[in-house]
């Protein structure tokens, strides 16, 4: 994640910090996912694929992931 902006940085430590609130990660993948960039899709879809967050949190980064696709121009 080292390419990663530093916002962008503190967001995916909010969504993967199992100490914070369930409501407070949510918020953070909502907030990567509102950011529509590159660099957030990447974010994304690690934190998809990070096991240790719930099915719930790691859909939801799939579905922001998909979001922030759909978006981009063809």
């Amino acid at each position: 994640m080292n390419e990663y902006p530093e916002e962008l940085k503190k967001l995916s430590v909010i969504a993967t910090d199992l100490g914070f609130a369930a409501e407070l990660r949510t918020k953070a993948i909502e907030q990567l996912g509102n950011t529509s960039s590159h660099e957030a899709l990447l974010a994304l879809l690690d934190l998809a694929a990070n096991e240790q967050l719930t099915v719930k949190e790691r859909e939801l980064a799939i579905k922001q992931a998909l979001k922030i696709i759909k978006s981009k121009p063809e």
